[in-house]
C-alpha cells in the first residue's frame, strides 16, 4: 500500500501573492461577531484584493457574496486543493520501477545497422507491460519509458503496436534488429506476428521522414553551406530500407551490401552532388517499389488487436 502527501506547490513559495481573480478553498471555518458560520471549512471564493505581501490577509469574495479576510495559510487554490489524492505519474515512476516491467529489450542505432564507430552508442529500444491494476487505476501509466543516461527508451505495449501498425521506422526496426537482450514469452508470441505489421503504409511514412530531413538539410545548406554527414548517411539508410520492405517483405536492420557507401557519406569523402543524385535515384525505386509490392494496403488491425488483448489478460493477477 502506498501513501500519498500532497502540496500546495504555492505554500513552497512564501513570497508568491496570489492574483486577484483566483478561486480559493478556505481551510478554516468562518463566523462573524455573532459566532455565526459566514464561511464553512472548505468553501468557495474569489480573491478581490491581494496583498502586498503575506505578512498581511487576502480579501476574499465567497458564492453568495459575503465577503471575509484570510490570511495565505488559511487557504488554498481550488484546482491545488482538487488535485489532494491524485497523484501525478512522476510520482508514480518515482514510487514504482517500471522498468520491472519490461518484457522486450533490443538495441537498435548504429550498432545494430552494422555502422558503429568505436564510440559509439548503444541504443536500447523495447516494450514494457505493466500489470492491470496499475493501467487501470485512476493514476495511469506514461507511453513509454525514456533514460537518456543509459540511451534507452520502452514504449508501453499498447503504443508500440499502434506505431508499428503506422509503419514508424523506429518501431520496425525493433521488431526486426538481430541484437535482442531481453525476451518473454508475450514479446516472442509479438516478434513471430511481426509480418502483420507490414504494409503499404511504409512507403508514406519512410517518405515523410525522408522530406522532414532532406528539408532540414537544405536549411543547413542555405545558412551553413554544409550538411549534418549523419543525417545524410541515415537519410539514404531509410530509403534503402524502404525499397528493401516492400519488394521482399521484411526490414532490413543490419547494413551489408551498402556498407561502405553510408560510411563514406557520414565520413564526408562522398560529395553532397552524388549524395543527392543517389537519394533522387532511390526516391524512383522506392516509388516502382510501391507499384510492384505484394504487401498489403493496410497493416492487419484484428490481429494486431487480438495481441494487444492477450497480452493486457496476461497481466491480470
Amino acid at each position: 500500500m502506498f501513501y500519498f502527501l500532497v502540496i500546495d506547490k504555492n505554500i513552497l513559495n512564501p513570497n508568491l501573492i496570489i492574483p486577484v481573480g483566483t478561486q480559493v478553498v478556505s481551510r478554516i471555518e468562518v463566523k462573524n461577531k455573532h459566532n455565526e458560520v459566514i464561511c464553512p471549512q472548505g468553501g468557495v471564493g474569489v480573491i478581490i484584493n491581494s496583498p502586498i505581501d503575506n505578512s498581511y490577509a487576502y480579501k476574499i469574495r465567497l458564492s453568495n457574496d459575503v465577503e471575509i479576510i484570510l490570511n495565505r495559510h488559511e487557504f488554498s487554490i481550488r484546482k491545488q486543493y482538487q488535485k489532494q489524492g491524485l497523484q501525478n505519474a512522476s510520482d508514480m515512476l518515482a514510487e514504482l520501477n517500471l522498468y520491472d516491467y519490461v518484457i522486450y529489450r533490443c538495441v537498435v542505432g548504429s550498432k545494430a545497422f552494422g555502422l558503429d564507430q568505436e564510440n559509439s552508442d548503444t541504443d536500447l529500444r523495447g516494450i514494457y507491460l505493466p500489470p492491470a491494476d496499475l493501467h487501470w487505476s485512476l493514476y495511469g501509466i506514461p507511453e513509454q519509458l525514456e533514460n537518456q543516461d543509459n540511451q534507452e527508451c520502452y514504449w508501453e505495449f499498447q503504443k508500440f503496436i499502434i506505431l508499428a501498425l503506422k509503419a514508424n521506422p523506429n518501431i520496425l526496426e525493433c521488431l526486426y534488429t538481430p541484437l535482442v537482450e531481453k525476451i518473454t514469452p508475450i514479446a516472442e508470441n509479438l516478434l513471430a506476428n511481426q509480418k502483420i505489421f507490414l504494409s503499404q503504409l511504409v512507403y508514406q511514412t519512410y517518405n515523410g521522414y525522408v522530406i522532414s530531413q532532406f528539408k532540414k538539410m537544405e536549411q543547413d545548406l542555405r545558412n551553413q553551406g554544409t550538411i549534418r554527414p549523419k543525417h545524410a548517411m541515415h537519410l539514404i539508410r531509410l530509403l534503402l530500407s524502404g525499397i528493401t520492405i516492400l519488394k521482399e517483405g521484411y526490414v532490413p536492420v543490419k547494413i551489408e551490401q551498402y556498407r561502405e557507401e553510408l560510411l563514406a557519406i557520414r565520413n564526408e569523402s562522398m560529395p553532397w552532388q552524388e549524395v543527392n543524385k543517389w537519394r533522387l535515384d532511390l526516391h524512383q525505386k522506392f516509388s516502382d517499389s510501391l507499384s510492384n509490392t505484394s504487401l498489403p494496403e493496410r497493416p492487419d488491425y484484428e490481429k494486431a488487436n487480438a495481441l494487444l488483448i492477450e497480452a493486457r489478460k496476461a497481466m491480470v493477477f
